[in-house]
């Protein structure tokens, strides 16, 4: 291929990383593999990352990039919380329906970078950047419709993400269209019940 600036191959091999991840998985997802999905040279992959844990914390990032850009479009600007908290869990769940090999590929990548400490930074970066964008999403629903908060924000976002993890593994690994409807429902009015103060918690004792 001719010469292209590191500005614009970088992109081009992160979606050409990811198209292949998505497809193969991401243990096939050599730097030799991830030249080649693109036609170029190995050495350009170790030259715009450095490493293959550097091309993966690339493709994290852009997965977590992608996910946060669309719950944000997502989110209502003049709903009530409930409503609020729906319209962001329905959005949510839209892109695991619509598309299920990307969340496939980033809970991959997770369990991947759990044992690979090269990216345990990029892990939590993943979940951190996640949980800031739920909690300041709650806390400006919270604030437009002057809904006081019963727990903190982030409380209420890694709660919201929890269940949302579950429900989309779940949907991965034995997918019931009814039942997650039903679940999907009643995971969104325990986050509602949550953030009012309307929700029970029952003491569990310290491990």
């Amino acid at each position: 291929m001719a010469h292209v600036p590191a500005a614009e191959r970088r992109p081009q091999l992160i979606k050409a990383a990811i198209d292949f991840m998505t497809r193969e998985g991401v243990a096939a997802g050599s730097t030799r593999a991830i030249a080649a999905e693109l036609g170029v040279a190995q050495a350009t992959v170790h030259y715009t990352f450095g490493t293959k844990e550097g091309l993966y914390r690339a493709v994290m990032e852009q997965l977590t990039q992608d996910l946060i850009t669309q719950v944000e479009q997502a989110a209502p600007a003049d709903a009530g919380f409930e409503e609020t908290a729906g319209a962001l869990a329905a959005a949510l769940w839209r892109t695991v329906r619509e598309q299920p090999a990307s969340h496939q590929l980033l809970t991959e990548l997770t369990h991947f970078a759990l044992r690979t400490p090269a990216l345990r930074e990029a892990l939590e970066s993943h979940y951190r950047s996640v949980t800031e964008v739920t909690a300041r999403l709650v806390t400006e629903a919270a604030e437009r419709t002057g809904q006081p908060l019963a727990q903190p924000a982030e409380t209420i976002a890694r709660f919201f993400l929890a269940g949302f993890d579950g429900l989309t593994m779940q949907h991965l690994s034995h997918p019931d269209e009814e039942a997650e409807r039903t679940c999907l429902q009643a995971f969104v009015s325990a986050v509602v019940a949550m953030a009012e103060g309307r929700l029970d918690l029952v003491p569990v004792p310290a491990s």
